[in-house]
């Protein structure tokens, strides 16, 4: 349900992501305004996944709490890590195939960090892990891939809820997580307010 109520306040999401709008949706909610936050995603010296994810999703919730006093703003980052190896969210086909190439027949996983930041302040916090195995990938299969794009601007250089679906051998966690927001952990976190009911 989308806060409509008087005694709710704005919802916000702190992302530009029609995949995490989307996933809302599936929860019946609808963000009152959509701020995407301006941070940089330059991972840190030897900073691991998982923390990556949780430190990004704090700044850019913090980013825009700044600019939305008052309201509820929700924000989340996903990091595609294989060991301590973080991947990016591919912009190019070299590094779409760079990713796809590390990731057959290996298992990786998919890191969301989730923050829900209060009017008052109060900040409450979620890191969810799933673990994912490609099945070994030809380079058939790589090529045809890449030449259907879903790729673009996807961290791990793949989209879940496209046709990569068909190269997970292995998946074990949440599953909404990997296309970019871990819906338990988030309604979870809207319920712990009051914003979500029941």
């Amino acid at each position: 349900m989308s806060a409509g109520a008087a005694d709710r306040p704005p919802l916000v999401l702190a992302s530009a992501s029609p995949r995490r709008l989307a996933l809302l949706a599936r929860l019946g909610v609808v963000p009152d305004r959509v701020l995407p936050a301006e941070v940089d995603e330059t991972p840190g010296k030897a900073e691991l996944p998982r923390l990556l994810a949780a430190r990004l999703a704090a700044e850019k919730a913090a980013a825009v709490a700044a600019q939305a006093p008052g309201a509820l703003v929700l924000a989340a980052d996903t990091v595609v890590g294989v060991g301590r190896r973080i991947l990016p969210k591919a912009e190019t086909e070299a590094e779409a195939r760079q990713c796809l190439e590390l990731l057959s027949g290996r298992r990786h996983h998919v890191y969301t960090g989730v923050v829900l930041v209060a009017p008052g302040g109060r900040r409450s916090t979620r890191l969810v892990d799933t673990i994912l195995t490609f099945q070994r990938l030809t380079e058939a299969q790589i090529a045809d891939y890449l030449a259907g794009g879903e790729w673009h601007g996807k961290a791990g250089g793949y989209a879940i809820q496209g046709r990569a679906e068909a190269f997970v051998r292995f998946l074990a966690g949440s599953h909404s997580n990997v296309i970019g927001l871990p819906l338990f952990e988030t309604a979870q976190l809207l319920r712990g307010v009051g914003w979500l009911r029941p």
